[in-house]
């Protein structure tokens, strides 16, 4: 279905399910609009997802996103207890080596 809004937009609604792996079916209507490998950055914000292609974002903002996920992994260790000590030097030279 489409929908014309105020300023002239078209918005396309459509409607699907979520399989038991977890996998979401674009609609086709949708789904030509975008490319076969084309990635996207999906957001859930409350009981709403927003799924965006990030074919108009720049590297940047795709490096950000992946460090925020690795910052995110290492608190969740570290609250886990699953972390090492060591002392500036040590550390200093294996931040050099990553």
């Amino acid at each position: 279905m489409s929908y014309k809004l105020k300023d002239d937009k078209m918005v396309e609604i459509d409607i699907t399910k979520m399989s038991s792996k977890g996998q979401i079916v674009i609609p086709a209507e949708i789904r030509k609009h975008f490319n076969i490998g084309e990635k996207f950055i999906i957001i859930r914000d409350g009981d709403r997802i927003i799924l965006k292609s990030t074919k108009n974002i720049d590297k940047n903002f795709e490096e950000d996103l992946e460090f925020a996920k690795r910052t995110e992994a290492a608190f969740k260790r570290y609250e886990e207890g699953k972390f090492k000590e060591f002392d500036a030097k040590k550390f200093l030279e294996m931040l050099e080596e990553w």
